[in-house]
């Protein structure tokens, strides 16, 4: 008996405790607890294989209609929420699918896209620095992406402050040209597009005159100048204006925003505008929110998105010119 309270007195436990296991040790040579049956599985291995098959071959799916394939193939009736589990057993679960521009069924934009990423395999950080990457982007005065989330238990769904209330037709919408020409050293002013579509003749006159010209020259000689193949870009005045003024214009391919860095600076940007407290109220107020928080994005964010160039080539290769997770 005073062993025993030695014992618990040492461990911190009771002397109840220590009886209780040393009997439990006499009689199954072991203090472990033995395994319990618990409740049984409602479905069978093979019915789980065929929740995980039935997943897996349409992955638009939802559990409801797999509950239904599986009670007519095994006449097994559960729950929505027991196909869920199932489905979580073997690393399964719903998530939003990644949305990204569509490519021909006939393979041509992922050849494109393949070449692309061929031609510009060796390129060194350097190379990629003198790029002068461009985009036009637009700005919705009330914007929802889908990203907000709330904490809340059961039951207070529309409670105030868990709401996050909607403005129909988003309150009015700015065009920005992307003074996405950004480099590794120098990044353009952000230009404002203010009357209705950007022509071919507006790009020129607007943009690739004033802005991307002395951008142009401030990086050297071996700048190379990026825009993707919307029609304005791509129209014969633009291109003959690019011709004459001697400027080296990279071969890119079409639906390739995954391809462009500057779809990232644009997401900052948008982060950066909607942090602002209060968020902008009109349209005025959103313009120059664009212009502040464009000057105040530091260099080395554009520097480290430069750089991953080399990584997004590598991964398109890797992806046979499939879409690549940027």
């Amino acid at each position: 008996m005073a062993a025993r309270r030695e014992v618990g007195r040492r461990l911190g436990v009771s002397h109840s405790v220590v009886v209780r296991l040393h009997q439990k040790f006499q009689a199954t040579n072991s203090v472990l607890e033995r395994p319990r049956s618990g409740r049984p599985k409602e479905t069978t291995q093979r019915e789980d294989r065929f929740i995980r098959r039935q997943a897996l071959q349409q992955r638009g799916t939802t559990a409801n209609i797999i509950r239904g394939q599986l009670r007519v193939a095994t006449n097994t009736n559960v729950s929505t929420k027991t196909i869920c589990k199932r489905l979580h057993e073997v690393g399964l679960r719903s998530c939003r699918p990644a949305v990204r521009p569509r490519l021909t069924v006939t393979a041509a934009h992922r050849q494109a896209r393949l070449a692309f990423c061929h031609n510009h395999a060796r390129w060194t950080r350097q190379q990629w620095a003198d790029v002068l990457f461009s985009d036009e982007s637009r700005f919705n005065l009330h914007h929802h992406d889908g990203r907000a989330r709330v904490w809340r238990p059961q039951g207070e769904r529309y409670n105030i402050g868990l709401v996050q209330e909607r403005v129909a037709f988003v309150g009015g919408t700015i065009m920005m040209w992307g003074g996405g020409a950004f480099s590794f050293r120098h990044r353009t002013p952000l230009y404002h597009i203010i009357v209705g579509n950007l022509t071919g003749q507006g790009y020129r006159d607007e943009i690739v005159a004033p802005l991307v010209l002395p951008a142009l020259h401030q990086i050297g000689v071996q700048a190379v100048f990026q825009d993707d193949n919307a029609t304005p870009h791509r129209a014969r005045l633009v291109n003959n204006f690019i011709q004459q003024a001697g400027v080296t214009r990279m071969n890119w391919p079409a639906c390739s925003p995954d391809f462009n860095p500057i779809e990232h600076l644009w997401d900052e940007l948008d982060r950066r505008v909607r942090n602002n407290h209060p968020p902008p109220r009109n349209l005025q107020q959103l313009l120059q929110f664009l212009q502040i928080e464009w000057q105040a994005i530091p260099q080395a964010f554009c520097r480290k998105l430069v750089n991953s160039m080399r990584n997004r080539t590598a991964e398109g290769i890797a992806k046979r010119g499939t879409h690549t997770h940027y």
